[in-house]
Parts: structure tokens; C-alpha cells; sequence
């Protein structure tokens, strides 16, 4: 793996000055250019992803989401001019250009048979073939997802309609699929954007962008790039996910979208309501006609639902004598989700030669938890089907947490002869925001409890004796009241210059350009700790239990016992002054700023050369970093800062071969980077006597080199079959360390941080199929089958230092890395309906280190398959009614500790079904 670093600034300086002067003295000048539309006959919905060709001229380009296409620098002539879509015979027609003139050449797709039309525009197949035509003309390697297939299937979020791609899987959270993964590499190694602009993270310490914000009904598609081009941010190693909204020029003329729903929870039993409205048109202003458009949408889904838990959290002690369980907890989850979002977005054509654009996505996301606890602790450890004498604790969370996201851009596209002038201003937002609520209640049992036991180490079902139910013995022991808010807010600015010409009769385009980003992350956490509450003359009566207690929760994985009343634990507190609780070690240690403001700069070459075409060149990247947190020694606070500035050049190469009309090779090699998590580099450091927590500034940045290979047949509407390898080098990884007696640190038992590993590698096969059964007799030619899987494997190294043995290290498999990812779907569909059977599968997979230096502390993933089904009636041509099932198998969320057989975290959701009402005009 390489990954070049510039430090002479006037090198670099004059580096980007002579890349510029070169192209702009070039003195090949446009002759000619063809302008078209690419729609489909019947809707005239335009169709994005075609490959439209000048065939003597081996010129090509590839239709815009409007369907629209140029080609510019043509000399006069008479040439074929042909275009490309899965699933139509290609077209050809012969036109003549002309010296400084724009021919205008428009086409659309005529059914060849009365379903064609439906097959390529409309239902599954017909939004599978959108999504693999932008797949087949992309010069890198992409999955795409559309917005109608995000609609055929029962996919709440952003990230649960990822899931279905090759290549990616999802962490969920209560059910929820939340953090996506692309070729095994966890979410903060992946970029997140939102039409082409950087999306910051909402959560306090991560760069990862928690997709469940973000409602799917906005969408107009998804577009997830394995291979980065120069013209890319370099900061994934995984993939960038790019979530492209609403525009007006995606439909011809007026359109709009209402979706009504219900959803009903069978463990909670719980019903829970959704709206959501699309709608776009297109308007005539001064002389042009139909080039200004506005499409706008609004989402709204209240969902009530839960989950039960028992979990040991890794409370295992693994001796000679057998294994002993040391602590277990019991949880109940009520949860209510309320994902709202709003877009508007407007495109203006005040000329042939310029696009203008504003783009706005705005999404509001509050997840309400009251999570009820048993906590048993034993005095000593004892095996499965023995008891013995448990402490005991009876704790409530009660909160509600907000999460937005906001992005709007300006920009627009302008064209010169052969010239293409990208220009966009961009502001993103994102924060998260807890008011102050109760983030620990805690009821302590006044005596310990003889005759605990519990059976099964992977699901542990306890067994309590009666006097557990006493609410008599238990009273308040601890309230921890909290608040916390952060705000990651980043400005962009970007300038792209392409350049179209040939090279002897060889096409060829040159790209260069700039793009600096300025961002800005603060955490600010408050914390309350109310304890000793004698002393402020609570009586023991005021501090029992059964001033406090509730409904027994609806507990599924055993006995609970009663509930805790969130109000009363609030109340009881509320005329205390919180003054005299205030934590100043647990509120100011979480506390940081960061700033981190990067300048890039690229240039890239594009050259066909008869069926193979070839894309190269270099991206820099400048970043500066300045952080500002606090240093606690036991006694006294301090501020601290930090700041570093580095720099990386970042070359790539890709290679796309046409061994035919529907066969392609593809080759890159790639450079990318990630940095490391705010948490990891905030310049905090908290010493407790020998024990001390302390991040990294000094962390550097993960670098990755990347090799690419694979081939893609394409075979007709909806049908592809595809392999790619991957192979990914990657420098200073990042993992959680313990320095005790290591130099600096000789003193210290503990000594917790973040460190640079040695070096980690991730490698592996990616393979696709589906297929729009056309061929087969009626009723059958309905059916639709795809799937795909990923086998991947990973190796990391880690460094430590042993007492006895001086500096040891161990090798890893990569956090959140599933050997095996997999989709399969069986489809059916025909003009009045269709239905639609999924299985997600992913196997297990690292969660986290325990320690370093010990691989028993190591906790795991469980392996998970969810199926889901959808079914769609179609009332008339804009009238659907559909039923959704999701997680058929009640499939749970399982973690264990080194060994599969014992237990971190158990937890379930139960079944939730849909019935919904779309009504739809194009």
C-alpha cells in the first residue's frame, strides 16, 4: 500500500498551478456537440444510466438523472449515434454535426411487447434495471438502490435499504437496522453524503452517520462507490454512500406520491402510524419551457414498540474450576421512535448550457426509551443450575433523545464549447440534543439474596426467591439526572473544470479542481449525582421502593418483578438543589471541541482506447486539526489543547474493459483514508489514584491502498451476473489499548487509550446475480430472483505490554467484519400485483476488544438471517395496497463472549406488520 506525502508547500503550490496552465493551453477546440433526452415512450419518465455513443468516433457518455446527455468537441461529419439500455434492443440513428452548432437528438424506448414498458420503468425488475444501468456505465466500482425498489420492500430507513446490496450490512439497534458496513469494514470507516455533500455525525464521539435519521420516502436513490476516484473525498475505506433526494427533472411533468400505513408490533402490541407526501412539477420562466422545477416531500412515522434483554455483559470468569457467572441483568426496553423529514428542492435551466440547483433535506429523529433493570451480582460465581447469594439492584433510564440533520447546497453546472465549469457552496448540520432526564435510578437491596440461580448460558433464565418481590427491601440508593448536546456543523466549497478533447483519435477528458471543507464538532455533557439522601432529610419510608414501584413490565425471557415509575423518581428529587449534585468530573471530562478543516486539490485524466477505457490521477488532501478538552488529575481541572497538521497524496488507477455489448472487466487500484474518531483524538485525561483514561491526539490517520478486479454480464431487463475481488491494506489502524508500564506510564495499573496498530488487511470475493425470468411461458415470465454474497476474511495486528514478557502483540480479525454477507430475494410480479420474499444473512463478527491482551475478553456477534415479505395490489394504474411482515423468525440480537456458548447480550423484538395505502400520479 502507498500513500505519498507532500511536505513543501511551494511543490504542491506549483504542482496544482502547472497541471492548470497545461490543460488551459491546450488549442483543441470544440467543432460541434449533440445534445439529447433519453426517455420512455408510454410514462416519459426519464432514464438515467444509458450509454449513449458516437460509434465512429468511439465517444461516449452516459445519461443524467433527467435522462439528458451531451457530447461536445465533435468534429463536422456524418455519424451513428446509438444508445444503450438493459433491456432494449439498442437504438441507432444517423446524424450529421456541424462547425459550432448543437444538434439536438432525442430518443425514446418503445415497447417491444405490451409488459416491456412496465418491465423497465415500472415494479421490481423495473427499478432493479434503473439501478444497474448506472451500475454498468459508472468508470468505478457502484451498487445502486432505487427509489421505487426502496419501495418494494418493507425498509423504514436509509440503512435497511442498504442492506439488499452486494457488499453491505447493517448494525441495527432495538431491531432497527441503524449503521451500515461495506465490505466488512464497520460504519466509521465509511463516508456518508447527501447529493454529493459531506454529511457530519450526530452521535458525540463517532464519525459514523447513523442512517435510521434519515426517512427512505425522501429519496430519489442511493449510490454506495467500493473504488474512490480523485475527484472523490478520500475518507473511506470501505465505501461512500451517496443519498440523492428528490428532484423535479427525475419525472416528466407533474407527480406526486401519498403513502398512508400502519405497523403493529406483536411484542408490545403496539400499532404505530405513518404518512408520507412526494410531489414535483416543472414550470416555463422568461422564454425557456419547462426548466424550472420544485419537488418537495414530507415524512412522519410514529413508531411504538420494544424489546427484551437478559444480558451478562460479559460477566463470565473463565478458572480451572468451570466457568462461573459473576453478574447478569435483565432488561426491559419500551421504546417510541418518530422519524420526521422534510425536502424542497429547486432546478433552474436558464440556458441549454447551464443547470442551477438547490437542494435541501431536513430530518428530525427522537427516540423515547424508559429501560427498566434487575441487576444481580454474586457474591461468588456460580455455574448454570446452581444458586447462591446474590446482591441485588433495581435501576430505570427514563429518556428521550433528539437527532437532526440538515444539508443544503447551491450549485449548479456550466458548459463552454468544450469546457464544463461544476461549482457548489454547501453547509451540513448535525447534532444531537438529551435533555435532562434520569439516566440512572438505582434501588439497592438492603440485604443480599440467598437462593439465586439460573439455567442456559446462552439465553440465562433465572430463578429468585419470593422475598425478591418484597418492594420492602429495596429503597433509593443513587439518581444520576444528565444532559447532554452535541453539534457537528462543516462549510465546503468546491470547483470542478472538465476539459473534452481528443488525443490523435482517441477521446479524452480532463478533470482537475478544488474543494475545501471546514467542520466543527462540540460535545457538552451535564451530570447530576443525587446520593446520601439522609442527609437531606429523606425518611427511610420516602426512600422505599414501594413509593416507587409500577406495573410489572411485560417481561418475555423470564420473571421481572415490578416495574419503576419514571414520575416518581423525578418528583422525589425535584426539591432538592441541584447545585450541591453538580458532577464536575463526569460533566467536564466528556466535554470537547474539535476542529478539523481540510483543503484538497485533484487531477485526473480519462482516455478510451477502442473497448478499453482508462481513468487516473491524484488526490491531495491538507488537513488541520485543533482540539480543546480537559485534563482531571484527582484533585484539580485543567484545560487542554492540541492541535496537528498533516497532508497525503492519494494516486488511483481504473481500468473498465468491453469484452462485448453486455460484458465488462474492471480494474482500479485506489488510495483512501479514514481519521480517527473525535472520541479517540479529544484531548481529555482523567487519572482515578493508579488508573488513568486519557485520548490520543497524536493518533494518525488510517491509510489504505486497494486493489479491484472483477467482471459484470448483463443479460437483459433486471438481469446481471457479476464477481469482483478486493484486497485493502491498511496502516495505523486504530484500536483501544491499555500503556500501563510502558515508558511514561511505569506507575499506573491502568492505563487507557487509543493506539496506531501495525497494520491490518481485508480481502475478499463479492458476487451477484439476478434475473427477471422474461424467458419462461406465462404466468411464470413474472418471476424475479436476485441475490448476492460476500466472503471476506481480515487480519489485524495489535500491540501490548506484558509485565513478564516486555512488548507482545495479537492478531485480530477487523471490529464488525462478517465473513459472510448474503441476499436473496424471490420475486413475483405482474400487472395487477406483486410479492416479494427477502432473507438478510450476515455471520458473526468481532464487536469489540475486552482486552488487549487476552482473547477470552473478546465479545462477538451472533450470526442473523431476518426474512421479510411484501405484497402489492394494484388497485388501478395509481392506486396500491400492500402488507409488509418483517423479521418472519423473530430473529434475536445475540452476543457472546469468546465462545458462542456464553452469553454478553441477549435480546428480542418480535414480529411487526404493515398495511399501507400508496396512491401515485406520474
Amino acid at each position: 500500500m502507498t500513500v505519498y506525502s507532500l511536505k513543501n508547500k511551494t511543490f504542491k503550490r506549483n504542482l496544482l498551478i502547472g497541471a492548470i496552465s497545461a490543460i488551459a493551453a491546450s488549442n483543441v477546440w470544440a467543432d460541434g456537440q449533440v445534445r439529447g433526452q433519453l426517455t420512455a415512450e408510454l410514462s416519459g419518465l426519464p432514464l438515467q444510466g444509458s450509454r449513449i455513443k458516437l460509434e465512429e468516433l468511439n465517444v461516449s457518455t452516459v445519461t443524467a438523472r433527467d435522462g439528458r446527455f451531451a457530447l461536445s468537441g465533435i468534429a463536422a461529419g456524418d455519424y451513428t449515434l446509438s444508445v444503450s439500455y438493459l433491456g432494449v434492443e439498442t437504438l441507432s440513428r444517423q446524424v450529421t454535426v456541424r462547425d459550432d452548432e448543437t444538434l439536438i437528438s432525442n430518443f425514446q424506448i418503445a415497447p417491444s411487447k405490451p409488459n416491456t414498458e412496465y418491465l423497465i420503468v415500472l415494479g421490481q425488475a423495473g427499478s432493479l434495471n434503473k439501478a444497474l444501468n448506472r451500475q454498468r456505465s459508472a468508470d468505478n466500482v457502484v451498487s445502486a438502490v432505487s427509489a421505487d425498489a426502496i419501495g418494494q420492500l418493507p425498509d423504514t430507513n436509509v440503512s435497511e435499504a442498504l442492506q439488499r446490496l452486494p457488499g453491505l450490512s447493517v448494525e441495527r439497534d432495538q431491531g432497527e437496522g441503524r449503521y451500515v458496513r461495506v465490505r466488512g469494514l464497520g460504519p466509521d470507516y465509511n463516508a456518508v453524503t447527501i447529493n454529493g455533500v459531506s454529511l457530519p455525525s450526530p452521535d458525540s464521539g463517532r464519525r459514523a452517520v447513523a442512517l435510521d435519521v434519515i426517512p427512505s420516502d425522501l429519496l430519489e436513490g442511493l449510490v454506495v462507490s467500493k473504488t474512490l476516484t480523485p475527484d472523490m473525498d478520500a475518507n473511506a475505506l470501505g465505501g461512500s454512500i451517496d443519498i440523492q433526494s428528490l428532484s423535479a427533472f427525475d419525472r416528466d411533468g407533474m407527480f406526486y406520491s401519498f403513502t398512508a400505513e400502519g405497523s403493529y408490533n406483536d411484542l408490545t402490541e403496539e400499532s404505530s402510524p405513518k404518512l408520507a407526501l412526494t410531489a414535483s412539477d416543472q414550470f416555463s420562466i422568461g422564454s425557456g419551457e419547462d426548466n424550472f422545477g420544485v419537488a418537495a416531500g414530507v415524512s412522519w412515522y410514529d413508531r411504538s414498540f420494544g424489546s427484551d434483554n437478559v444480558e451478562t455483559g460479559g460477566g463470565w470468569d473463565f478458572d480451572d474450576e468451570g466457568v462461573l457467572l459473576e453478574e447478569i441483568e435483565q432488561r426491559d426496553y419500551t421504546v417510541n421512535r418518530e422519524r420526521s423529514g422534510i425536502t424542497l428542492n429547486m432546478d433552474y435551466k436558464p440556458s441549454d448550457n447551464t443547470d442551477l440547483y438547490w437542494r435541501n433535506l431536513f430530518s428530525r429523529y427522537t427516540d423515547s426509551e424508559i429501560r427498566l433493570a434487575n441487576i444481580y451480582e454474586f457474591e461468588d460465581g456460580v455455574m448454570a443450575g446452581q444458586s447462591g447469594v446474590a446482591e441485588v439492584e433495581r435501576e430505570l433510564k427514563d429518556r428521550a433523545e433528539t437527532q437532526e440533520i440538515f444539508s443544503t447546497s447551491f450549485g449548479g453546472s456550466t458548459r463552454a464549447g468544450n469546457w464544463t465549469l461544476d461549482y457548489r457552496a454547501a453547509l451540513s448540520e448535525s447534532g444531537e440534543d438529551e435533555p435532562e432526564h434520569v439516566g440512572g435510578a438505582v434501588f439497592s437491596g438492603s440485604d443480599a439474596f440467598d437462593g439465586v440461580s439460573f439455567t442456559d448460558t446462552v439465553q440465562p433464565l433465572l430463578t429468585v426467591p419470593a422475598s425478591f418481590s418484597d418492594a420492602s427491601a429495596y429503597e433509593l440508593d443513587e439518581v444520576e439526572w444528565a444532559s447532554s448536546q452535541t453539534n457537528d456543523e462543516e462549510r465546503s466549497f468546491q470547483l470542478d473544470i472538465t476539459r473534452d478533447l481528443f488525443l490523435g483519435e482517441n477521446s479524452v477528458q480532463l478533470k482537475f479542481g478544488g474543494k475545501y471543507r471546514e467542520r466543527e464538532k462540540d460535545n457538552n455533557v451535564d451530570v447530576w449525582v443525587y446520593e446520601d439522601f439522609d442527609e437531606f432529610g429523606f425518611s427511610d419510608d420516602q426512600l422505599n421502593f414501594a413509593d416507587y414501584s409500577d406495573a410489572a413490565p411485560d417481561y418475555s425471557l423470564g420473571y421481572f418483578g415490578p416495574g419503576i415509575n419514571p414520575q416518581a423518581v423525578a418528583s422525589a428529587i425535584a426539591p432538592l438543589d441541584k447545585n450541591e449534585f453538580y458532577s464536575e468530573e463526569d460533566s467536564r471530562i466528556e466535554d470537547f471541541v474539535v476542529q478539523e478543516d481540510v483543503a484538497a486539490a485533484y487531477l485526473m485524466g480519462r482516455i478510451d482506447l477502442g473497448d478499453l477505457r482508462l481513468m487516473g490521477g491524484v488526490r491531495y488532501e491538507d488537513t488541520d486539526f485543533n482540539a480543546m478538552g480537559t485534563r482531571y488529575d484527582g484533585d484539580d481541572f485543567s484545560d487542554t489543547q492540541a492541535s496537528k497538521q498533516y497532508d497525503h497524496v492519494l494516486p488511483s488507477l481504473h481500468a473498465r474493459y468491453l469484452l462485448g455489448e453486455n460484458t465488462q472487466l474492471r480494474a482500479s487500484w485506489s488510495n483512501a483514508l479514514v481519521r480517527p474518531n473525535f472520541e479517540q483524538v479529544a484531548p481529555f485525561f482523567v487519572i482515578d489514584d493508579e488508573e488513568a483514561e486519557f485520548g490520543n491526539p497524536d493518533l494518525e490517520a488510517m491509510e489504505s491502498g486497494n486493489i479491484d478486479v472483477g467482471i459484470e454480464h448483463y443479460m437483459g431487463v433486471a438481469g446481471v451476473v457479476s464477481a469482483f475481488a478486493y484486497y485493502k491494506e491498511i496502516d495505523n489502524f486504530i484500536y483501544q489499548t491499555d500503556v500501563a508500564g510502558t515508558p511514561g506510564y511505569e506507575n499506573y495499573d491502568e492505563a487507557i487509550t487509543f493506539g496506531n496498530g501495525d497494520s491490518a488487511e481485508v480481502y475478499g470475493i463479492e458476487l451477484a446475480l439476478s434475473k427477471q425470468l422474461d424467458f419462461l411461458p406465462a404466468p411464470f415470465d413474472g418471476l424475479l430472483v436476485t441475490a448476492n454474497a460476500t466472503v471476506s476474511d481480515s487480519e489485524a495486528t495489535m500491540s501490548y505490554f506484558d509485565e513478564d514478557e516486555g512488548a507482545m502483540t495479537r492478531t485480530i480479525t477487523m471490529p464488525s467484519q462478517s465473513d459472510t454477507t448474503g441476499n436473496l430475494s424471490l420475486g413475483y410480479e405482474s400487472s395487477s400485483f406483486s410479492v416479494r420474499l427477502a432473507a438478510n444473512y450476515k455471520s458473526e463478527y468481532l464487536l469489540e476488544v475486552g482486552d488487549v491482551s487476552d482473547s477470552e475478553e473478546d465479545a462477538y456477534i451472533d450470526e442473523q438471517t431476518q426474512l421479510d415479505f411484501s405484497a402489492r395490489y394494484y388497485v388501478n394504474d395509481g392506486v396500491q395496497v400492500y402488507f409488509e411482515a418483517l423479521n418472519l423468525t423473530d430473529e434475536p440480537y445475540y452476543a457472546y463472549l469468546n465462545n458462542r456458548a456464553y452469553n454478553a447480550q441477549y435480546e428480542s423484538y418480535g414480529l411487526t406488520f404493515k398495511l399501507g395505502l400508496t396512491v401515485t400520479n406520474f
